[in-house]
């Protein structure tokens, strides 16, 4: 066959109910679809089957880790080019049935199976998650995923974040700045939002490789203990501490946030930590941290949030993220945080929005990893170093799209005077 790039842009098209959006180069050679757009290349008929066995999203990214899909030219084109035709349709049994019941669908597979051929279902590749069963977001459960996740490597991560080792969104103010100044501005802007002056007790929850502990510790005289489930990261971290002089003031702990008993802090800072809770543990996780806060400590919780949808009964986890990139996380929207976080017994003071800061971020984030593709390969494998952009970048289109957001609300536990100390001004921070 050498026209097997015309049969499957026909198959895909007749599929999908529209044109693809992009050229199709297949496994003999053969191209088809608008000249100009990037190429989804088809290495091999296992690619079809994975599609086929597992439509949707989960099947596409299994195709996409294993190298059985790839895709040539701008790859943020692409993602934009194609969301809504796979991912977005989902793949549970009812949108398939109700897919199904047309003519021209039930065609199309069809013929997406004879071009397949057997055998039936490829595994999947070794770098998706296998998970036990049993409940989510006990510490166990979590220790597991946040190993899944940030146990991948001190080096790989050092390549993809920079010298500033901060995973979570920058804060640009000026677009044509340096990734590290953009995530020394985060770190500032949330020690300003904590009011941290010297001698305070701030607690780091989810603290990673110790940037913030070491920040606030060296440029605002606080103690710090900074908390992580990831050896790696703990690690990594005390030995940052130790390079900067600051163990005398800075400790860093291998331990779950519910498992921190040496309160009063001053204040408390979460950075993308949140996003691993679980909505069941949510109002668990907000109350944990309330009860280590003196009264008018101040919390500074920075957190991915999704948008609302019309019946959130039927929320669905990405299936892409939740295979390979975070097990068991889970995204709320921002009224479902303040609201946990207020039940909690918190006064939200502050919500600010950083969406398209994380947009930024990000493709740096890209950029850095594919500038040292070679060497990312060789730290993680190709399957973990494919894992981790395309994850990035369809992040990046996602905020830049308003998908997703991302946002930091800052509370109070307000003592019973109602005295909060916070600034009589929004936004002073002082």
């Amino acid at each position: 066959m050498a026209d097997a790039a015309l049969r499957l842009e026909s198959l895909f098209g007749q599929l999908l109910g529209v044109p693809l959006p992009v050229r199709v180069r297949a496994w003999d050679g053969s191209q088809a679809g608008p000249p100009g757009t990037p190429t989804l290349i088809v290495r091999n008929r296992r690619a079809l089957r994975r599609l086929l066995f597992k439509p949707g999203e989960l099947g596409l990214a299994r195709a996409w880790v294993s190298g059985d899909l790839d895709i040539e030219g701008d790859l943020y084109t692409a993602l934009v080019l194609l969301s809504g035709l796979f991912w977005e349709r989902g793949d549970d049994a009812r949108t398939l049935a109700q897919a199904l019941r047309d003519p021209d669908v039930r065609a199309a597979v069809r013929g997406l199976v004879k071009l397949a051929g057997p055998p039936w279902p490829p595994a999947p590749p070794r770098e998706e998650i296998r998970r036990p069963r049993g409940h989510l977001h006990t510490r166990r459960t979590d220790r597991r995923a946040i190993s899944h996740h940030y146990d991948v490597g001190n080096d790989f991560y050092g390549l993809v974040l920079g010298p500033s080792m901060v995973y979570s969104c920058a804060y640009w103010d000026d677009v044509g700045g340096t990734l590290q100044d953009a995530q020394r501005d985060k770190l500032e802007l949330v020690c300003r939002k904590l009011g941290l002056k010297p001698g305070m007790r701030l607690l780091d929850v989810g603290c990673g490789w110790g940037s913030m502990v070491v920040h606030a510790a060296r440029e605002h005289g606080v103690r710090v203990v900074g908390v992580t489930l990831s050896q790696e990261q703990a690690t990594y971290a005390r030995k940052r501490v130790a390079d900067e002089g600051l163990t005398d003031r800075v400790e860093i702990r291998v331990q779950d946030y519910r498992d921190v008993r040496d309160g009063p802090y001053d204040a408390i800072s979460s950075i993308g930590m949140a996003e691993h809770v679980g909505a069941e543990r949510y109002l668990e996780y907000a109350e944990s941290l309330h009860a280590l806060l003196r009264p008018g400590g101040r919390l500074l919780n920075h957190q991915i949030a999704r948008r609302p949808h019309h019946d959130e009964s039927a929320y669905q986890v990405d299936e892409f993220i939740d295979a390979y990139v975070f097990p068991d996380g889970e995204l709320a929207p921002i009224g479902t945080t303040v609201t946990q976080l207020e039940r909690a017994g918190f006064e939200v003071r502050d919500v600010e929005s950083i969406r398209e800061h994380y947009a930024l971020t990000l493709r740096e984030w890209v950029a850095n990893l594919e500038a040292d593709w070679a060497r990312a390969v060789q730290l993680t494998g190709p399957g973990r170093a494919r894992v981790w952009r395309l994850y990035m970048a369809a992040s990046a289109v996602s905020f830049e799209r308003n998908h997703i957001g991302v946002n930091q609300v800052l509370a109070v536990r307000t003592p019973e005077s109602g005295v909060s100390g916070m600034p009589a001004r929004a936004r002073t921070w002082n």
